[in-house]
């Protein structure tokens, strides 16, 4: 059965432990820009000497298979990391002949956020020249040389990552939260209080309407400083928004 044609208790049921969200929630969450996000998922045309040029994305979207133009939990921590990357200087070319190169070394479809590319990441990137791609790429040439610098570049991209027994990304603790998580096998992976369950922006929703703490927190049966959490919290994403 295509995508197409899949129901949309198939289609749920198939996300279920991937994760939704629109480019719109990624870019809040991720704090990239939406147009970055596209064009890195999606892929996108340019034109050189009056040609169209087509340019494949950098990896494969976690939803590309269902049909769907959105993000899922891996690709949303992929992004961080090629974003990461990016702001160094490393041109996109080089990420994503580093994202080939890694996917082929960790049999993985999102090799960044594995625990393993925290240690061999720079070897892939060392590799990566010495085939001599990017040569001229100094920021690439400056991650390698360095090692403190590729763990300094990457670090930010690891705060809050869960990780599982095999080394793969599990959950992700935005902002280094203690009491928010995004689970792809809880809400499809959207913004919780980790103990309830109950969704941040919820919590923020009750809160808008001028509900005060303590009987919100007697409503969805949390901590007062959980309600708070979730308030900082979305707000934090829409003042991100505004940014981008």
């Amino acid at each position: 059965m295509s995508a197409k044609t899949k129901s949309t208790a198939e289609h749920a049921q198939a996300l279920i432990g991937t994760g939704l969200y629109s480019v719109r929630e990624a870019s809040r969450l991720s704090g990239v820009s939406s147009p970055k996000i596209r064009r890195w998922l999606f892929g996108y045309q340019s034109r050189r000497q009056g040609n169209v040029v087509q340019h494949s994305p950098v990896w494969q979207g976690q939803l590309s298979e269902e049909g769907l133009l959105g993000v899922g939990f891996l690709d949303l921590l992929e992004i961080r990391f090629v974003d990461a990357f990016q702001s160094y200087g490393v041109s996109l070319q080089s990420i994503r002949s580093a994202s080939d190169f890694a996917r082929k070394m960790f049999n993985s479809s999102h090799p960044f956020t594995l625990k393993k590319f925290q240690t061999d990441g720079q070897t892939i990137f060392a590799e990566l020249l010495e085939q001599g791609a990017a040569e001229d790429d100094a920021a690439l040439i400056d991650l390698v040389k360095r090692q403190l610098t590729f763990k300094q570049v990457i670090q930010p991209s690891l705060r809050g990552i869960v990780y599982g027994e095999t080394g793969e990304a599990q959950a992700w603790h935005p902002n280094n939260s203690r009491s928010i998580i995004l689970d792809p096998d809880r809400s499809f992976g959207k913004p919780i209080d980790e103990r309830s369950g109950v969704p941040t922006e919820v919590i923020y929703s009750a809160y808008q309407t001028g509900e005060p703490v303590q009987m919100i927190s007697r409503l969805y049966q949390i901590e007062p400083r959980a309600v708070k959490a979730a308030v900082e919290f979305e707000t934090s994403l829409r003042e991100r928004e505004v940014l981008h």
